[in-house]
């Protein structure tokens, strides 16, 4: 008798955790799952994730700011209208700058549509313009006799160059790998509705229904009382 309650309150334990289990289990929401699955498609619908737009935003940056200095450059080697017709009617590769702009136009058109019209998620079209960059910068100084013409001769191959590899490194470190996260999550919730959509929801409290826990005194007070009333009965 002094193992009764023992074995009763690990029984009562045991559909207690039972009966825990199942309510978590149904506490999963399908309709939460759901509207998360439909937050991420329309991520997907409404365009372009943010941080790719903050990667076109930085290639529009790139264009503006090499644009700018050439400006720059145009208007202090004796104004934009004489420099200007030097350096493009008469260009020379060893003298001008012009084709420094082109390359900034040239990685513009091609990473915006590669990642902003095409959506492209690889990184061979950000490859192709920073080795064309590259190449053609490391040869422009080689041959070039910018480094003569002051300090414009410094700036815009070095500047075209680093914002360059800057796009590189945030495609390869920043765009590709949270998009890739957001469509790793994306295949999670909806492997978790598929699976609560499983689950039935016809459980209620009253089909795992424990009852009170009752006292061990008293079924030997019953007995006792029981006992008693024999003698009585066979008078």
């Amino acid at each position: 008798m002094n193992h009764l309650p023992e074995d009763m309150e690990n029984t009562l334990t045991g559909s207690q955790s039972s009966h825990a289990s199942l309510r978590d289990v149904h506490s999963i929401n399908p309709t939460q799952l759901m509207a998360r699955i439909e937050s991420y498609e329309g991520r997907e619908k409404k365009g372009i994730s943010d941080v790719r737009r903050t990667f076109c935003l930085f290639v529009t940056f790139d264009l503006l700011f090499v644009t700018l200095l050439w400006i720059i450059e145009l208007n202090v080697n004796g104004g934009i209208e004489n420099t200007l017709e030097k350096e493009v009617m008469q260009y020379d590769y060893y003298s001008s700058y012009f084709d420094i702009f082109l390359l900034a136009v040239f990685r513009f058109k091609v990473l915006i549509l590669a990642y902003a019209v095409c959506k492209l998620r690889h990184w061979w079209a950000i490859a192709l313009t920073t080795a064309v960059t590259s190449a053609f910068l490391l040869a422009k100084v080689i041959l070039s006799k910018l480094f003569s013409q002051g300090a414009f001769g410094y700036v815009l191959p070095i500047i075209s160059f680093i914002l360059a590899w800057i796009e590189t490194w945030f495609l390869d470190f920043k765009v590709l790998p949270q998009e890739a996260e957001e469509e790793n999550r994306l295949l999670i919730v909806q492997d978790a509705s598929e699976r609560a959509a499983l689950i039935p929801a016809g459980f209620s409290d009253g089909q795992f229904y424990s009852p009170p826990e009752s006292e061990a005194g008293s079924e030997e007070e019953a007995e006792e009382k029981q006992d008693s009333e024999k003698p009585l009965l066979e008078l």
